[in-house]
């Protein structure tokens, strides 16, 4: 009886894992929803990857979790809806944003003056998804306040560290480490483990799509694992990390530190050195 858990924990995982491969593959041979352009982009070298990691994670993790076993039927429609809603929310923003205005203060702001961006759009359609999962597993008004919270605060959280090559997914992946006892969690970090090889290679990226569909997940699971003082607290570091980005840069702070710096580049291409200036001979 007490190796049940673990092993659908397993068991999710390699659902998660298998689906998120074959929607990967699926996808790069055929582009859903557009032409090859739509889901192609220049990474930080100016080398060209493509965005189509994101629709693969959202749609692997959702097809596995509604095959997984042992979860709540309500339990397992809430991560389907989450993996979807916030995978699609996040491909609109992929597809039809722009730098225009950025952060999360920067698309209020916008909407404030009456202008609609992909990114307000992305922002409310998100902290419905929240609502709306957890409506599904909760009745009392307030944790479904939380809950909500916790789900679209996690979203966003997680697109903000997708700025380098399996960043987004090693912090998916650390975070979600407590977690992976449930097969809520196993599904996604199994779905994100299967594509880093991909991501720390620089041929493909979350982009919003992925790394919204990853954050809302583990918020979720976070969500249903966590009593209420928990989950307040695991709010409140994602609110804080959140403020924190609108003043001081993640890439910064991490290329500062040793060891986060070396977590970030475990796997990756070295960064090359700065080209020398040569001076001319006086």
């Amino acid at each position: 009886m007490t190796q049940r858990p673990l092993l659908l924990a397993l068991a999710g995982a390699a659902l998660g894992a298998a689906a998120a491969r074959v929607a990967y593959t699926a996808f790069t041979k055929k582009q859903p929803f557009g032409e090859e352009k739509t889901w192609a982009r220049v990474n930080h070298r100016g080398e060209p990857v493509t965005l189509l990691e994101g629709p693969a994670f959202a749609a692997g993790a959702g097809a596995a979790l509604a095959l997984t076993p042992g979860l709540p039927v309500k339990v397992k429609a809430a991560g389907v809806l989450t993996s979807l809603a916030c995978g699609a929310l996040g491909a609109y923003d992929d597809v039809f944003g722009t730098s225009a205005s950025k952060g999360f203060k920067g698309h209020l702001s916008a909407l404030r003056r009456g202008q609609v961006t992909s990114g307000a759009v992305k922002i409310l359609g998100i902290g419905a998804t929240g609502l709306a999962a957890a409506a599904l597993t909760r009745r009392n008004v307030a944790d479904i306040a939380i809950d909500g919270l916790l789900i679209a605060g996690s979203a966003n959280l997680a697109n903000l560290f997708d700025l380098r090559p399996g960043r987004a997914i090693k912090v998916g992946l650390l975070a979600g480490a407590p977690l992976a006892g449930s097969p809520l969690a196993a599904v996604p970090l199994g779905a994100a483990a299967a594509l880093l090889p991909d991501d720390l290679a620089e041929r493909a990226m979350l982009g919003d799509t992925g790394a919204n569909a990853l954050g809302a997940l583990l918020g979720l699971a976070a969500a249903q694992q966590l009593g209420r003082p928990g989950r307040l607290a695991v709010l409140g570091t994602v609110a804080a990390l959140t403020a924190a980005s609108e003043k001081v840069s993640f890439t910064k702070v991490i290329a500062g530190n040793p060891v986060l710096n070396r977590l970030d580049m475990l796997g990756r291409r070295p960064v090359p050195p700065p080209a020398e200036v040569t001076r001319p001979t006086p």
